[in-house]
């Protein structure tokens, strides 16, 4: 899996949410994925649990599939999830 060294802001995550034409992004493990074209995601919940525009890395334990979702050729991998330090 080759990651695109784009830096992707929670601010901007956040904003693509499917919301006024906007694409569906989510988050795993600092990685950003477009998930517009997958057809569990057409709606605005996905499986009634996950909204786009958000991290799911906590999420995924209590999900019914693996990470290997994230592989399927639905998935487009956009970048990284920006991490701030304090």
């Amino acid at each position: 899996m080759t990651v695109p060294n784009r830096l992707i802001t929670l601010q901007e995550l956040r904003r693509n949410d499917g919301e006024r034409g906007s694409r569906k992004w989510i988050a795993h493990e600092g990685i950003v994925y477009d998930v517009t074209d997958c057809p569990r995601w057409r709606r605005e919940l996905h499986e009634n649990l996950h909204f786009p525009g958000q991290d799911l890395t906590g999420e995924l334990a209590d999900a019914p599939h693996t990470e290997s979702v994230l592989r399927n050729p639905c998935v487009v991998i956009i970048g990284q999830l920006q991490r701030f330090s304090s």
